[in-house]
């Protein structure tokens, strides 16, 4: 806890005399990211200035609408913050138009589902039990209640994205859009390939990026801009901003339509405290030690990766070309199962996420794999040999199969290694 900011030691002082019991459970919270490993793909640390501007006195204010056309009063300083934020989006990603509203990437999704298709249109798909998220077709979900979902998959022997294929399935199926971008893919994406697949049908192509917003900003990824006719992201993940969402395009027709279904189509009062937020991280990314940031986040994942296949793990697809991995446990251990092995794991202070693998034959609750990310440990300023030390301890908890002295031990590891990499502040 002496890792704080004083900002951030202010405001627990603060809590603690008007509400000792929230004050307490927010100071475990900080204590648990200070002294524990995160890999959570979708998991980072934010600088201190983002996460204090998303807990500004923006939060007192109502600002529906946009910038010059607000439904209340007030709302000089709102204008100039959304503009900023906007602003720093689109030179950030090199495109004409960003909403910065949405208040979540399944928010932007509903938006961009509003804007390019009808209830009841055919939408085509990575399902997610391949790596595709819930937002983009799931039957629970708005995408699978009101849209008409086809699916394509991975080839089952490669656990690749099989173009070939997917343009046969888009031939046949004749979807009015195509999604690519998912929450578990650990290659790089051809999005011109799917833009040749849509245009072959008639289809619109949304990409949704949120996993990899942060490597397409910083130019280590490809960009689906020239591609896409929408693109959505989270502000999180590899971003490293407040959680939240984003839209954007370069698409004067499709912005016009994308601000209609944030709002009023989707959403009522923006957030404007974690659009502040958002400037603020946009504003990070595009200093140049952002590029490097990036690129070293692609280094240590594949550090972990191969330090992991070396232990007897075995990666799907073969490898990383990105921030994550999906870890088939199987091959180290035929009973070792993804929620054991996070549980385990998270009693010796490693924060992981179980994670189905292609064709699984456990439930969703089970899993065979764990998804693991570089993000986070790279913002604390792990390199690769770091990654090495961080596999080592991941299989020595996952081979005694949480035993709990080994855990315990691990646990002390971990404290030692996080006090060599503190989180910055």
């Amino acid at each position: 806890m002496n890792n704080l900011d004083r900002m951030s030691q202010n405001l627990l002082q603060l809590l603690e005399q008007q509400d000792p019991d929230v004050a307490r459970l927010l100071a475990d919270e900080a204590g648990r990211q200070e002294t524990t490993l995160e890999l959570i793909a979708s998991e980072n640390h934010v600088s201190s200035a983002v996460m204090h501007a998303a807990g500004s006195w923006l939060t007192n204010k109502y600002a529906e609408g946009y910038p010059g056309k607000r439904y209340y009063g007030g709302c000089e300083f709102h204008d100039q913050i959304e503009d900023l934020a906007r602003d720093r989006a689109k030179e950030l990603f090199g495109c004409g138009f960003a909403n910065v509203q949405p208040h979540s990437g399944a928010n932007a999704n509903v938006a961009a589902f509003m804007a390019m298709c009808k209830p009841g249109d055919r939408i085509l798909s990575l399902p997610i039990k391949s790596g595709g998220h819930l937002s983009h077709g799931l039957k629970p979900n708005f995408s699978g209640t009101f849209y008409d979902i086809v699916e394509y998959d991975l080839d089952p022997e490669t656990e690749l994205l099989d173009y070939d294929e997917i343009g046969r399935i888009a031939r046949e199926t004749k979807p009015n859009m195509i999604i690519c971008g998912f929450s578990a893919y650990p290659r790089t994406i051809d999005f011109e390939a799917f833009r040749r697949i849509a245009d072959e049908v008639g289809a619109v192509l949304m990409a949704d990026i949120a996993h990899i917003a942060g490597l397409v900003a910083a130019g280590v990824h490809p960009s689906p801009l020239p591609h896409a006719h929408v693109v959505t992201t989270t502000t999180h993940k590899t971003l490293r901003g407040p959680r939240g969402g984003l839209v954007l395009t370069n698409d004067e027709e499709v912005a016009k339509l994308v601000d209609r279904k944030v709002f009023p189509g989707s959403q009522g009062g923006p957030l404007m405290h974690i659009i502040a937020a958002k400037a603020v991280a946009f504003g990070e990314a595009l200093d140049p030690s952002f590029k490097t940031y990036s690129a070293q986040v692609v280094a240590n994942a594949r550090a972990l990766a191969s330090a992991l296949v070396g232990r007897g793990y075995r990666l799907c697809s073969g490898g990383t070309d990105n921030h994550l991995m999906l870890v088939d446990l199987q091959p180290r251990d035929a009973a070792l199962t993804g929620a054991d092995a996070e549980r385990w794991l998270e009693s010796a202070g490693i924060i992981t996420n179980k994670n189905g693998i292609p064709n699984d034959p456990r439930p969703p609750m089970v899993t065979s794999g764990l998804r693991l990310g570089a993000s986070a440990l790279t913002t604390r300023g792990f390199d690769e040999d770091a990654m090495v030390e961080v596999a080592e301890l991941l299989d020595r908890v996952m081979g005694s199969q949480g035993d709990e002295s080994t855990c315990r031990t691990v646990r002390e590891e971990v404290r030692a290694l996080c006090s060599r990499y503190p989180l910055p502040h």
